[in-house]
């Protein structure tokens, strides 16, 4: 399979509509900047303090107090605004944001998110998490479907909630998964998969869509 980053950011960029307002999590979720289809415009936030974000720098071209949330070079677009984190919280907690993107350390068939504890290891805090899923009009977890063959996508999360019942799809390298009231919606599959793949790497049992697609990679 290519590189597994990349296929999940480019699926997730597709979700971006013109004249969104979106959030990208720490990790993962920043490659999406790079992804963004030609002909949309879209606004990115960095929940640390400022909007217009723009892709990675080249190296050798960072900016030593520019940085993302996660702390990361970055780089602005004309047009960009800095803030201080009442703002920038504000706009998110405001309702503003049409989309964020984060990882998980867990999801599961109620939408329920678990993306802040790692059992054993000394965390600062769940971060903005907690508000930007309850704030964002849509949310996508954007993560591998697996973690060192540990299923993430279970019927219930077993560590301590981000959110309960708040995300709308799951984007993996495997496929794209929508949370309805039924359970999970298996919508898109890699080329390469069978729906038995995908169902024997989640715990959760998946509803298959009757127009089940192939994933654009």
């Amino acid at each position: 399979m290519a590189d597994v980053k990349a296929i999940i950011a480019k699926r997730v960029a597709m979700e971006l509509k013109d004249g969104d307002l979106v959030n990208l999590g720490i990790g993962l979720p920043t490659l999406v900047a790079n992804y963004v289809p030609e002909g949309i415009d879209v606004t990115f936030q960095s929940e640390n303090g400022f909007i217009g974000m723009g892709n990675a720098p080249e190296p050798g071209a960072e900016i030593e107090n520019l940085v993302n949330a996660g702390g990361q070079p970055s780089t602005v677009l004309p047009g960009a605004a800095f803030f201080d984190s009442a703002m920038s919280f504000a706009i998110i907690r405001g309702g503003h944001l049409d989309c964020t993107v984060l990882g998980a350390l867990q999801v599961d068939e109620k939408g329920n998110l678990a993306n802040w504890m790692i059992p054993g290891k000394k965390v600062p805090g769940m971060g903005g998490a907690m508000d930007l899923v309850t704030g964002a009009k849509k949310v996508i977890v954007a993560m591998t479907h697996t973690a060192k063959g540990s299923i993430k996508i279970l019927e219930e999360c077993t560590l301590p909630l981000t959110a309960k019942g708040q995300v709308d799809l799951i984007i993996t390298e495997m496929g794209v998964m929508e949370v309805t009231d039924k359970g999970l919606v298996l919508k898109e599959i890699h080329p390469d998969l069978s729906v038995e793949d995908v169902q024997t790497a989640t715990s959760a049992k998946l509803i298959i869509a009757p127009d089940l697609k192939t994933m654009c990679l």
